[in-house]
């Protein structure tokens, strides 16, 4: 006979996961849509610094699928499943839509900038609630958030006098 040893999927206090998934579950939705949309700016940018804007938005894309695992890997090595399907992400994001079609570096900085903002506010919401509730994962946060403002410092400097 064989003995089975039971192991729980986390360690981690279930309503302590269940707040964790609740705070980072919108980071997660955020920072998938700033990475889709992200994408859709990169393809369309047009103007005199296009190869550099084209550029630093790959590395926003690139960041914002970096950010949206960790997050996300957060919420499942506690033991809660994450939805981060593009369907959800359409219902659920917080930021803004960027415009469809070729527009200039300034128009498109702008609207990425918007919406790296607007993430940032679901990301600093999830610094403060996370404080309290699992100081590691609000170390995921504060890291996001710490990577999202150096992006968006490098795409304000593109339209900065």
């Amino acid at each position: 006979m064989t003995n089975v040893v039971v192991v729980p999927e986390s360690s981690v206090d279930p309503d302590i996961t269940s707040g964790v998934a609740q705070f980072l579950g919108p980071v997660v939705v955020d920072l998938t849509a700033l990475a889709v949309d992200g994408k859709q700016a990169h393809w369309h940018v047009r103007g005199a610094n296009f190869q550099a804007v084209h550029e630093l938005l790959d590395s926003v894309v690139d960041h914002a699928h970096d950010y949206a695992d960790t997050a996300a890997e957060r919420v499942v090595a506690l033991g809660l499943p994450i939805d981060a399907r593009i369907q959800t992400v359409g219902t659920k994001t917080t930021t803004p839509q960027i415009n469809a079609g070729f527009q200039q570096a300034d128009a498109v900085i702008a609207q990425v900038i918007a919406s790296i903002d607007a993430t940032l506010v679901t990301v600093r919401t999830a610094v403060d609630e996370l404080a309290e509730l699992d100081a590691v994962s609000q170390d995921v946060a504060i890291e996001i958030a710490r990577g999202l403002e150096k992006d968006r410092w490098f795409l304000f400097a593109h339209i900065s006098n």
